[in-house]
């Protein structure tokens, strides 16, 4: 056990968004950390709040409510240079390659970019050497093939190993990445996922790994946690192999579910039950449990009235949700 503060920390943060069909609570009341060589995957159907929760994370989006925090300091109140090295510290990787480069500047120019601005390089032939040895990191080899060209001479797996790169340019403690790998063919996207693990290893860098597939979660973040969200809350967090492996939340087991199994035993196991109801509107959230609409658990008359909180179920484990909860307390005999 530790007093050190961990790296990131979101703090009971939301993120309401006014628009025209009125105010959208796209987060609400989140409470997550993570320190340099943890992962943290987030994962959710599209619209369930993970990627501003990510956003928030990387200081690209202020929380409406609740702070975060870079080694137990609030964001908004660094100073310069505690500013300068949260920004250096957390990096993050959007998910589209196509959009994330600049397409006038080169593969050299990019990566000599901050180091050249935060004083890592002191010369071309420095800048040269450190974009060289950033594309071997990320497997794009010969490194002297890659650094002239531009994004539309590569393809779509390349251009994301530059990406990652280009986030490693600043040696940083915490990369977070949007979807890093949805949209890049399969074979291609486990590539990818190789190098990023070897990175985690080779140098100790923690993830925030934002995807709306299990199985790559499965992949990508054992020895780490996960946390499931639905409609802007977390409904249920705890170390990945024990999440995936033994679901707790309905929601969760409906996530599970829709991962294709080779094993029709498996397939199986993870039937969800859960109802085919659309999903509901942020502007018009159902009361109580927001999942309450779709879940085979429904009790009326509690889940439509009293929202869940996360509630420990078990040792690192924390669901939302009223049913799950009592038949732990009644299987503790409390």
């Amino acid at each position: 056990m530790t007093d050190e503060a961990p790296l990131i920390a979101l703090k009971n943060v939301s993120q309401v968004f006014d628009t025209k069909r009125g105010k959208v609570p796209a987060v609400r009341d989140v409470s997550l950390e993570v320190n340099a060589g943890d992962v943290l995957c987030l994962v959710g159907e599209s619209g369930c709040g993970k990627t501003t929760t990510a956003r928030m994370a990387a200081g690209l989006a202020p929380p409406s409510e609740g702070t975060v925090e870079f080694n137990g300091r609030d964001i908004t109140k660094l100073d310069s240079a505690a500013r300068k090295d949260y920004r250096k510290s957390v990096q993050f990787v959007h998910q589209d390659p196509y959009a994330s480069l600049n397409p006038i500047r080169s593969v050299y120019g990019t990566l000599a970019a901050p180091l050249r601005k935060h004083g890592l390089a002191k010369n071309k032939k420095e800048a040269w050497a450190q974009a060289a040895a950033l594309l071997e990191r990320v497997d794009l080899t010969p490194a002297d093939k890659f650094l002239p060209k531009y994004p539309h001479q590569m393809s779509g797996g390349q251009r994301q190993r530059v990406a990652v790169a280009r986030s490693l340019s600043l040696q940083p403690k915490l990369i977070v990445a949007d979807e890093a790998t949805s949209m890049l063919d399969v074979s291609i996207r486990v590539g990818v996922l190789r190098t990023l693990t070897r990175l985690r290893t080779e140098l100790n860098v923690g993830f925030v790994f934002i995807t709306h597939d299990l199985a790559i979660a499965r992949y990508f973040g054992t020895g780490g946690n996960i946390a499931v969200m639905y409609l802007g809350r977390v409904v249920e967090f705890g170390p990945t192999a024990d999440v995936i492996a033994n679901p707790q939340h309905p929601y969760t087991k409906a996530l599970l579910a829709a991962v294709p199994e080779i094993d029709p035993e498996q397939r199986l196991a993870h039937d969800s039950g859960v109802s085919k109801v659309d999903i509901p509107s942020l502007t018009d959230l159902p009361t109580g449990c927001t999942f309450h609409p779709r879940c085979p658990l429904y009790r009326p008359g509690d889940c439509d009235t009293v929202e869940p909180n996360l509630s420990f179920v078990d040792a690192g484990r924390e669901v939302a949700c009223h049913v799950v909860s009592e038949t732990v307390d009644a299987a503790r005999g409390e």
